[in-house]
């Protein structure tokens, strides 16, 4: 054990120490030669910091951001220099479109030959410089302490993203006293937004006040600050419908009255066409990217708009904003909210339950295909068989539109998804961290057949480590979503989406992962309680129709509301 009062410690030491103090209890890692002192210094720290050995650093990514995502805290990977850290881009590219807070620490080439082109040497804050909240090099080792505390605070405040900290070997191996800084982090220049301005809060009111079509669009800033109770008082105060983003799915329960569904490229059809004839847009927490907006020349031409975002540079960026507010949204909530009057508005809620009632998309879970599978009604029957209540865990795909579309949720944080980046690959090793980082919790890794083999090495990480996860494989022996496109847009040219897959279940044998096989609809509740009886990882693999389309559809660049709709059976 390591004494804590003017301890005289190694640099690897003061990473370790420094962890302790940010409250860290796990880390997903990869060993190599430049990182190899601090991975030596785990040894004093084993009983009380975990390190969970992946077999992909990008795999080491996603699970430190799965386990932010899930728990709000900063989650903590480890690599090493060169492809080891290079390996983590596109993890730390997917938590920083997503806003998700992660620490990656990352070995260097000693310092003497740091811009040598040394064995394995990269300039790691150089890649990263555009996909990091901020970076670091760290070439004293009285500093190391300092920067990781630093490179928390950033993490974590303000929109959260990942930050990196690169440290040479030498710096590792050097000596001096341990001394944890205490107070505050204050950084010139970085001041994060909090509360707003009276006559913001009274201009957005006013808007409020005189709108008779309005919409909320809540977005992923509502879980991340907390604003939950406080947007659904606005919302059920002054009766005003919510549509959520792909990130927002929690924000309030689906099964709210006032929630019309997710908005967007898939999104319902009621959602889209409420927000195109909205007189007023209250987003909140949300970014305005293409997805959700389609063609900005015609997007909700109509509407006056309210910005609420913790992020500046967010307010008018892609949509112009009647009053746009930067600050944190749970504390403008609480200000805004004693003085919202109530109101209602029946004729405009009633015209999107019509558009409710009317969308022929859901039709689709009570088609009888014989010898067929349809992936909404697999993910229908694992909300079904969960009770609503599991934490999902998605790739990028029909699967995670579908997942969105057909597994409603009632909690935020419940659906883990790569929405900015669309990363293949994500949802299984991101599901892996979740579980680290919420044990008690019911874990699916809902997944196509491509991003699965992307990172299907975590299996053995999930063997090692006996994480709960329930890997659901949607295998429909197709890229789906690129092959949609080509049906679409490219008169059915199937270039390079047809997959020769591997037999998942017996590539799951060679794991020892249990498994099953499952290519009828009444084979899925037995298949989904297997799972849920087993105290490990588990693999389910769904047999899909190969050329399921996901509905509706807005084209990219489309306007919103020109949405492709599914045909009736029989229809062309």
């Amino acid at each position: 054990m390591v004494e804590e009062a003017m301890m005289k410690l190694k640099g690897s030491e003061i990473i370790m120490e420094s962890l302790l103090r940010e409250g860290v209890d796990v880390m997903f890692g990869y060993p190599g030669g430049a990182i190899l002192p601090t991975y030596d210094a785990m040894s004093l720290y084993e009983e009380r910091l975990h390190h969970v050995l992946v077999r992909h650093e990008q795999g080491a990514s996603h699970m430190a951001d799965g386990y932010a995502r899930a728990t709000g805290e900063v989650g903590v990977c480890i690599a090493t220099s060169g492809p080891g850290a290079t390996n983590l881009v596109t993890g730390l590219a997917t938590a920083m479109m997503d806003s998700s807070p992660i620490v990656a620490i990352t070995g260097q080439v000693p310092i003497p030959a740091i811009g040598s082109d040394a064995f394995q040497e990269t300039d790691v804050t150089g890649v990263t410089l555009p996909i990091t909240k901020h970076n670091y090099l760290v070439t004293d080792v009285r500093d190391l302490a300092y920067t990781i505390k630093e490179a928390f605070h950033i993490a974590r405040t303000g929109r959260p993203g990942p930050v990196l900290v690169d440290v040479p070997k030498d710096v590792q191996n050097a000596e001096t006293e341990f001394v944890w800084p205490e107070g505050d982090i204050v950084l010139p220049g970085y001041d994060p937004p909090w509360a707003a301005q009276t006559h913001e809060i009274d201009a957005a009111l006013r808007l409020i006040a005189e709108a008779e079509r309005p919409i909320i669009l809540a977005g992923h800033g509502i879980i991340m600050s907390g604003a939950m109770n406080e947007v659904r008082e606005l919302a059920e105060r002054a009766q005003i419908p919510v549509s959520l983003t792909l990130l927002g799915k929690g924000a309030m329960p689906e099964d709210h009255p006032l929630v019309i569904g997710m908005m967007g490229m898939h999104g319902e059809a009621s959602s889209n066409l409420a927000i195109q004839e909205a007189d007023l847009l209250i987003a909140l927490g949300m970014r305005f990217d293409d997805r959700v907006t389609g063609n900005l020349k015609t997007y909700a031409q109509n509407a006056r708009k309210i910005h609420i975002d913790i992020d500046r540079s967010e307010i008018n960026k892609n949509v112009k904003a009647d009053v746009g507010i930067a600050g944190d949204l749970k504390t403008v909530l609480t200000q805004l909210l004693p003085k919202l009057e109530g109101k209602s508005h029946p004729a405009w809620i009633g015209r999107i339950r019509d558009w409710l009632e009317d969308s022929s998309e859901r039709d689709i879970l009570n088609y009888e295909t014989p010898g067929i599978l349809l992936t909404a009604q697999v993910v229908n029957d694992i909300w079904k068989l969960t009770g609503g209540d599991a934490i999902t865990v998605t790739d990028v795909g029909q699967h995670q539109m579908l997942e969105a579309q057909y597994y409603p949720h009632q909690r935020p944080a419940t659906l883990l998804t790569s929405g900015g980046l669309g990363t293949m690959g994500f949802g299984f090793p991101a599901a892996i961290g979740a579980k680290f980082g919420k044990p008690d919790e019911e874990i699916w890794a809902i997944v196509g057949d491509g991003g699965f083999q992307m990172t299907l090495c975590e299996m053995a990480t999930a063997v090692q480590e006996n994480v709960n996860v329930n890997i659901a494989i949607i295998n429909n022996n197709f890229l789906g979503m690129v092959r949609q496109w080509q049906e679409l847009f490219f008169e059915k040219r199937y270039q390079a989406t047809p997959m020769v897959n591997p037999d998942f279940c017996k590539l799951a044998d060679a794991y020892g992962i249990p498994n099953r096989c499952v290519t009828q609809r009444d084979e899925i509740e037995d298949a989904v309680r297997f799972a849920q009886g087993i105290d490990g990882p588990t693999l389910i693999e769904f047999v899909v129709e190969k050329e399921e389309m996901v509905y509706p559809m807005v084209p990219a660049g489309a306007d919103l509301h020109d949405m492709k709709r599914r045909p009736k059976p029989g229809e062309a």
